[in-house]
């Protein structure tokens, strides 16, 4: 049994604080002791030992750019204010991960079903602490880096599987607090994204675009970071009408470890029991009625840190401990596994090309 983390930003980390994936978390925490950089990001939780000793196989790993704003945001160096611009800084990211998976024999690309089977085999039973290697599957974050939908194939070849249309609006599509439909430029990606059997995120896509891309994607859709409106009441996340359609088209979503997409009542003085998790995916499988349909999609570092996340996490080694929490709740062996990583698992393998 491993994780799968469907939402991770590395890159964004790597690029505009200077985080180095390679180290632990509790390394960079220390180099950051004397910054402002927890001040902007948080106490760190993300390294790669970390992601080892906790067995998360395998990593979605964001492609993120945003709209610039006139106010400073932690990520302006992620900023853009036209497609080209946005074109450029996501392919930064992918240069980045490139980078580290060429100077890393810990780290690997996941392009296609034979580079996962080959991260998989690596905890397979038997296998050492040695032995285990991280997959990193590229994931778009806002689909404006592509500069026309045809364009999409370029991204293709170098790696990006997912793709989520939204952060707030873009081009494409209505999003977070940026209420509207797909365009016909979204309609047309999307199109195009189905021919390549990529995935669509649909996190971050306003609700009118969320249910009509799933009435029009042919392909395997995900949310690979979002939770419950039954928990956090804004339009970032899912209604129960949401979360039903996206189990009848066979999605899954991941539950965000950020205390504030975990309540409406916490105020930041204290963090929520470690349960509020299990609670989330308790409420997913009683809704959709099997566990099939949920995972972990931690967003853990993408603009909050530790002291933000539920008691008893400290870095991403922790999400391990969410089997055993849902073992005291009677969960069986088998959808445990699902939850933590087949049901992610699942969608990738109807989805890669051999």
């Amino acid at each position: 049994m491993f994780v799968v983390d469907a939402h991770e930003d590395i890159a964004y980390n790597a690029l505009c604080f200077g985080r180095d994936y390679r180290r632990s978390a509790l390394e960079t925490r220390r180099l950051e002791r004397d910054t402002d950089i927890p001040s902007h990001n948080g106490t760190a939780v993300v390294g790669l030992p970390d992601a080892l000793l906790g067995r998360v196989a395998l990593t979605f790993a964001t492609v993120f750019v945003a709209p610039g704003t006139p106010n400073a945001q932690p990520w302006d160096k992620l900023t853009y204010t036209d497609p080209k611009e946005a074109y450029k800084l996501a392919s930064q990211q992918l240069d980045y991960y490139e980078r580290l998976t060429d100077e890393h024999e810990k780290v690997d690309l996941v392009r296609t079903q034979a580079e996962l089977d080959a991260v998989l085999e690596t905890w397979a039973e038997g296998k050492e602490f040695a032995d285990h290697r991280m997959g990193l599957v590229l994931l778009m974050e806002n689909a404006d880096p592509i500069l026309e939908p045809k364009q999409f194939e370029e991204w293709y070849e170098r790696g990006i599987r997912l793709v989520g249309p939204a952060w707030k609006a873009t081009r494409y599509t209505g999003g977070t607090g940026q209420p509207g439909p797909l365009t016909d430029l979204g309609r047309e990606l999307l199109e195009v994204m189905a021919s390549f059997n990529a995935i669509l995120d649909l996190s971050h896509m306003a609700e009118e675009a969320f249910l009509e891309s799933l009435d029009r994607y042919e392909g395997q859709i995900i949310a690979s970071h979002s939770n419950p409106r039954y928990f956090r009441s804004s339009d970032r996340h899912l209604s129960d009408d949401m979360i039903r359609r996206l189990a009848e088209r066979d999605g899954v979503m991941g539950v965000v470890m950020f205390n504030a997409f975990l309540s409406n009542q916490w105020d930041r003085k204290q963090r929520l029991p470690f349960n509020i998790i299990v609670d989330v995916i308790d409420y997913v499988c009683q809704l959709t009625g099997s566990a099939a349909h949920i995972g972990i999609g931690s967003d853990f570092d993408g603009g909050f840190g530790m002291e933000s996340t539920p008691q008893d996490m400290d870095t991403l080694t922790d999400l391990w401990s969410i089997g055993s929490a849902l073992r005291e709740r009677g969960y069986s062996e088998d959808d445990i596994a699902a939850i933590l990583s087949g049901n992610m698992i699942r969608k990738l393998r109807l989805s890669l090309p051999v």
